[in-house]
Protein backbone atom coordinates (compact mmCIF):
# COMPACT_ATOMS: atom_id res chain seq x y z
CA UNK A 1 0.00 0.00 0.00
CA UNK A 2 1.27 3.46 -0.94
CA UNK A 3 0.00 6.89 0.03
CA UNK A 4 -1.01 9.87 -2.09
CA UNK A 5 -1.86 13.27 -0.66
CA UNK A 6 -3.88 15.81 -2.65
CA UNK A 7 -3.15 19.09 -0.89
CA UNK A 8 -4.79 22.27 -2.10
CA UNK A 9 -5.69 25.85 -1.36
CA UNK A 10 -8.95 27.18 -2.75
CA UNK A 11 -10.57 30.56 -2.35
CA UNK A 12 -13.57 30.25 -4.70
CA UNK A 13 -14.00 26.47 -4.59
CA UNK A 14 -12.73 25.92 -8.13
CA UNK A 15 -9.36 24.48 -7.10
CA UNK A 16 -11.18 22.34 -4.52
CA UNK A 17 -13.25 20.82 -7.33
CA UNK A 18 -10.07 20.11 -9.25
CA UNK A 19 -8.55 18.51 -6.14
CA UNK A 20 -11.52 16.17 -5.76
CA UNK A 21 -11.09 15.06 -9.38
CA UNK A 22 -7.34 14.56 -8.94
CA UNK A 23 -8.05 12.41 -5.88
CA UNK A 24 -10.64 10.46 -7.87
CA UNK A 25 -8.04 9.71 -10.54
CA UNK A 26 -5.47 8.60 -7.93
CA UNK A 27 -8.01 6.17 -6.48
CA UNK A 28 -8.19 4.37 -9.85
CA UNK A 29 -4.84 2.70 -9.11
CA UNK A 30 -5.03 -0.33 -6.81
CA UNK A 31 -3.28 -0.31 -3.44
CA UNK A 32 -3.14 3.49 -3.21
CA UNK A 33 -4.55 5.25 -0.16
CA UNK A 34 -5.57 8.83 -0.92
CA UNK A 35 -5.95 11.76 1.46
CA UNK A 36 -7.64 14.94 0.27
CA UNK A 37 -6.68 17.93 2.42
CA UNK A 38 -7.49 21.61 2.24
CA UNK A 39 -4.48 23.65 3.26
CA UNK A 40 -6.29 24.94 6.37
CA UNK A 41 -6.55 21.42 7.80
CA UNK A 42 -3.21 20.05 6.59
CA UNK A 43 -0.20 19.38 8.75
CA UNK A 44 3.42 18.52 8.09
CA UNK A 45 2.53 14.96 9.12
CA UNK A 46 0.26 14.70 6.06
CA UNK A 47 3.17 15.54 3.77
CA UNK A 48 5.54 13.23 5.65
CA UNK A 49 2.91 10.42 5.40
CA UNK A 50 2.60 10.52 1.63
CA UNK A 51 4.71 8.87 -1.04
CA UNK A 52 3.21 11.12 -3.71
CA UNK A 53 1.79 14.63 -3.56
CA UNK A 54 -0.55 16.50 -5.90
CA UNK A 55 -0.28 20.17 -4.96
CA UNK A 56 -3.00 22.60 -6.05
CA UNK A 57 -3.40 26.33 -5.74
CA UNK A 58 -5.49 29.10 -7.19
CA UNK A 59 -3.50 31.25 -9.58
CA UNK A 60 -2.57 34.54 -7.93
CA UNK A 61 -0.90 36.88 -10.41
CA UNK A 62 0.62 33.88 -12.18
CA UNK A 63 1.93 32.33 -8.96
CA UNK A 64 0.86 30.04 -6.15
CA UNK A 65 -1.30 31.54 -3.42
CA UNK A 66 0.38 33.28 -0.50
CA UNK A 67 -1.26 30.76 1.85
CA UNK A 68 0.37 27.87 -0.01
CA UNK A 69 3.75 29.61 0.02
CA UNK A 70 3.37 30.27 3.75
CA UNK A 71 2.61 26.57 4.40
CA UNK A 72 5.89 25.58 2.77
CA UNK A 73 7.86 28.46 4.34
CA UNK A 74 6.59 27.92 7.87
CA UNK A 75 4.96 24.52 8.32
CA UNK A 76 7.26 22.46 6.11
CA UNK A 77 10.59 24.29 6.45
CA UNK A 78 11.51 22.42 9.66
CA UNK A 79 11.01 19.20 7.66
CA UNK A 80 13.17 20.20 4.72
CA UNK A 81 15.33 17.25 3.58
CA UNK A 82 12.81 14.76 5.03
CA UNK A 83 10.77 14.53 1.83
CA UNK A 84 13.59 13.97 -0.68
CA UNK A 85 12.58 11.54 -3.40
CA UNK A 86 8.83 11.72 -2.97
CA UNK A 87 6.92 12.16 -6.23
CA UNK A 88 4.82 15.26 -6.93
CA UNK A 89 2.77 17.18 -9.48
CA UNK A 90 0.77 20.41 -9.61
CA UNK A 91 -2.60 21.83 -10.63
CA UNK A 92 -4.13 25.32 -10.65
CA UNK A 93 -7.22 27.29 -11.57
CA UNK A 94 -7.60 30.96 -12.40
CA UNK A 95 -10.35 33.43 -13.13
CA UNK A 96 -10.00 33.02 -16.90
CA UNK A 97 -7.86 31.57 -19.67
CA UNK A 98 -4.57 33.36 -19.93
CA UNK A 99 -4.61 33.97 -16.21
CA UNK A 100 -1.25 32.32 -15.64
CA UNK A 101 -2.30 28.82 -14.56
CA UNK A 102 0.76 27.13 -16.09
CA UNK A 103 3.01 29.71 -14.43
CA UNK A 104 1.29 28.96 -11.13
CA UNK A 105 1.95 25.25 -11.70
CA UNK A 106 5.59 26.04 -12.39
CA UNK A 107 5.82 28.03 -9.15
CA UNK A 108 4.32 25.07 -7.27
CA UNK A 109 6.79 22.72 -8.97
CA UNK A 110 9.66 25.06 -8.04
CA UNK A 111 8.70 24.85 -4.37
CA UNK A 112 8.45 21.06 -4.62
CA UNK A 113 11.83 20.75 -6.35
CA UNK A 114 13.42 22.85 -3.60
CA UNK A 115 12.14 20.34 -1.06
CA UNK A 116 13.55 17.42 -3.07
CA UNK A 117 10.37 16.12 -4.67
CA UNK A 118 10.66 14.38 -8.01
CA UNK A 119 8.19 16.24 -10.23
CA UNK A 120 6.69 15.29 -13.56
CA UNK A 121 4.52 16.51 -16.39
CA UNK A 122 2.01 14.50 -18.39
CA UNK A 123 2.15 14.12 -22.15
CA UNK A 124 -1.29 12.50 -22.43
CA UNK A 125 -4.11 14.43 -24.05
CA UNK A 126 -7.28 14.79 -22.02
CA UNK A 127 -9.12 15.97 -25.12
CA UNK A 128 -8.50 17.20 -28.62
CA UNK A 129 -6.73 20.38 -27.45
CA UNK A 130 -6.26 19.70 -23.73
CA UNK A 131 -2.85 18.74 -22.37
CA UNK A 132 -1.33 18.94 -18.92
CA UNK A 133 2.41 19.23 -19.46
CA UNK A 134 2.95 21.39 -16.36
CA UNK A 135 -0.06 20.05 -14.50
CA UNK A 136 -3.83 20.26 -14.79
CA UNK A 137 -5.15 23.79 -15.34
CA UNK A 138 -8.61 25.27 -15.48
CA UNK A 139 -10.24 28.63 -15.98
CA UNK A 140 -12.67 28.79 -13.10
CA UNK A 141 -14.52 25.56 -12.33
CA UNK A 142 -13.47 22.46 -14.31
CA UNK A 143 -16.85 21.98 -16.01
CA UNK A 144 -15.95 20.43 -19.34
CA UNK A 145 -15.37 16.71 -19.75
CA UNK A 146 -11.85 17.47 -21.00
CA UNK A 147 -10.85 19.55 -17.96
CA UNK A 148 -12.30 16.97 -15.59
CA UNK A 149 -10.44 14.24 -17.48
CA UNK A 150 -7.19 16.24 -17.20
CA UNK A 151 -7.53 16.34 -13.41
CA UNK A 152 -8.27 12.61 -13.23
CA UNK A 153 -5.35 11.80 -15.55
CA UNK A 154 -2.99 13.83 -13.34
CA UNK A 155 -4.12 11.98 -10.22
CA UNK A 156 -3.95 8.60 -11.91
CA UNK A 157 -0.47 9.28 -13.31
CA UNK A 158 0.75 10.35 -9.86
CA UNK A 159 -0.61 7.14 -8.34
CA UNK A 160 0.94 5.09 -11.17
CA UNK A 161 4.38 6.62 -10.60
CA UNK A 162 4.03 6.10 -6.86
CA UNK A 163 3.05 2.45 -7.42
CA UNK A 164 6.01 1.89 -9.77
CA UNK A 165 8.78 3.80 -8.02
CA UNK A 166 7.72 3.62 -4.38
CA UNK A 167 5.81 0.33 -4.39
CA UNK A 168 7.82 -1.64 -6.93
CA UNK A 169 4.65 -2.48 -8.86
CA UNK A 170 6.10 -2.21 -12.37
CA UNK A 171 2.90 -3.49 -13.96
CA UNK A 172 1.36 -0.08 -13.10
CA UNK A 173 3.82 1.72 -15.41
CA UNK A 174 1.69 3.68 -17.92
CA UNK A 175 3.67 2.38 -20.91
CA UNK A 176 2.76 -1.23 -20.02
CA UNK A 177 -0.97 -0.51 -20.34
CA UNK A 178 -3.14 -0.35 -23.44
CA UNK A 179 -2.67 2.94 -25.24
CA UNK A 180 -5.39 5.24 -23.93
CA UNK A 181 -3.16 8.29 -24.15
CA UNK A 182 -4.84 10.01 -27.08
CA UNK A 183 -8.65 10.14 -26.98
CA UNK A 184 -10.65 9.59 -30.14
CA UNK A 185 -11.54 12.80 -31.93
Amino acid sequence: MNNVLVLYDSASGNTAKMAALVAEGAREVPEIEVRLRHLSEATADDVLWCDGLALGSPTNMGLLSWKMKRFWDETMMPHWMKVDGKIACAFSSSGGWGGGQELACQSLLTVLINFGFLVFGVTDYAGKLTTLHYGAVSAREPRSDELQAACRILGRRLAEWVAVFMGGRHHEHPLTKPDVRMPAT
